[in-house]
């Protein structure tokens, strides 16, 4: 007698056993949990979308993404960046939207401390998402650092980065000069993390 064959090639994958899918569940109500119960004011709809099993938080950030997605025990953040970096580089406009740069970040002579700021509010950034996520920096799998000028900035980059970095499980890292979403921005961190 020959074998049944499913009649898509999706049902041809191998099943996850019955262990690991009770794992995989678990995981997904504690991040469940967490997006209905932290944060003052907030509910599971702000917080987190649910689509099959992929869980979706910070959906209430930034309209057009998501901050943080977990699927299949992987959890993928988006970009980060220092949304204070107002404070730091320039001046708001009053809630007009706009923001009037100081002279000193027209003329790219951003300072190292500030290019530190950013960089460790960032991390600061990765390290909440993971955490709402169920896991931390010594899960990390992959990263990716944009930075606006990476001849002036790269070493400092560097010794932010490997302060921060668990020592004994360090990411793949890829790190690029891009033209940032604003000009007040100096760097840009994207991650993913095992929740394992």
């Amino acid at each position: 007698m020959s074998p049944v064959l499913p009649r898509h090639p999706r049902h041809a994958t191998l099943s996850p056993t019955p262990k690991s899918s009770e794992k995989m569940l678990n995981s997904f109500r504690i991040i469940a949990r967490k997006a209905t119960l932290e944060g003052p004011g907030r509910t599971g709809i702000q917080r987190a979308n649910f689509s099959s099993n992929i869980v979706r938080l910070g959906t209430d950030v930034l309209p057009p993404m998501s901050q943080a997605v977990v699927h299949n025990g992987i959890v993928y953040l988006s970009g980060q960046i220092d949304g204070t970096a107002d404070d730091v580089v320039g001046k708001s406009d009053g809630g007009r939207g706009r923001l009037r740069l100081s002279a000193r970040v027209r003329t790219a002579q951003t300072t190292p401390a500030v290019f530190s700021g950013q960089t460790k509010n960032v991390l600061a950034k990765v390290d909440r998402y993971l955490a709402e996520a169920g896991t931390d920096k010594s899960k990390l799998l992959t990263s990716t650092v944009w930075l606006k000028d990476i001849e002036r900035d790269f070493g400092a980059m560097n010794e932010v980065w490997n302060a921060w970095i668990d020592p004994d499980n360090k990411p793949v890292r890829a790190t690029t000069e891009a033209s940032l979403a604003a000009p007040k921005l100096l760097v840009e961190v994207q991650v993913t993390a095992a929740l394992d």
